[in-house]
């Protein structure tokens, strides 16, 4: 099938070259936009134009420094424990296994279902694995509609990934708890397990429900708890 969001790669394994699939499965950030009611949108601009630059360097040699003023919580971003819990994890903590090359599954919820449950995750195959929440949700992405009546996991459906080992979650909805429960259950059980979060995630049809590899990884920053990444998937 055609994929949209695709760059392919050869790489040598056992002097064969073999060629491996790439999926972005993030937003592209750009100024202006609004990822979370109420947070501020980016603002993106120069700190150094090539214009300007002309001026330090030698003749025919020009550089842009680029600046960006953004909350932690914009595009597709990771969430660490210490985003919900002080005494939690940080990024720059964060072991790199759990972030890059893991084995992903994907789980399908049906359109319109806005609550996913326990019962949804029932089968699969999740310990030490990036589990996908695919709702296609990300169709409604800088829209209004984003905003309002999104699906979202339930405490159960966390308690069962919990349980269930899973090593990171990822969901392409705009929130993985209900932001009508000010206690944020999904977070509290997922980020207090260790289980890191990535929401905001667009792309995920063009995954199959198995057999790939997840990347999720942010910069190294002490004491943040959020930050975006550029979320890929690897088909072997």
């Amino acid at each position: 099938m055609p994929y949209t969001l695709i760059d392919l790669y050869q790489y040598t394994h056992h002097g064969v070259s073999m060629p491996h699939t790439l999926i972005d499965l993030s937003h592209t950030i750009e100024a202006g936009m609004i990822t979370y009611k109420g947070l501020p949108a980016p603002i993106i601009c120069d700190f150094l134009s090539r214009e300007a630059s002309k001026a330090i360097y030698a003749e025919g040699t020009s550089f842009h420094i680029g600046q960006i003023e953004m909350v932690a919580n914009t595009g597709t971003y990771l969430d660490s424990p210490f985003h919900r819990f002080a005494e939690g994890k940080d990024l720059s903590q964060l072991d790199l296994a759990r972030l890059a090359h893991l084995d992903g599954v994907v789980v399908r919820i049906p359109a319109g279902q806005e609550r996913i449950t326990a019962a949804d995750f029932a089968g699969v195959d999740m310990a030490g694995k990036a589990v996908l929440v695919h709702t296609d949700w990300a169709r409604h992405w800088r829209t209004d509609h984003y905003f309002e009546g999104h699906p979202f996991l339930t405490a159960d459906a966390a308690r069962r990934l919990r349980d269930g080992g899973a090593a990171l979650v990822g969901i392409d909805s705009y929130n993985i708890d209900d932001i009508r429960d000010g206690s944020r259950p999904v977070h509290t059980i997922l980020l207090g397990a260790e289980i890191l979060i990535v929401e905001h995630m667009t792309g995920l049809e063009q995954l199959p429900e198995a057999g790939f590899r997840f990347y999720a990884v942010p910069v190294k920053v002490a004491e943040f708890g959020t930050f975006p990444v550029r979320a890929f998937a690897l088909l072997e």
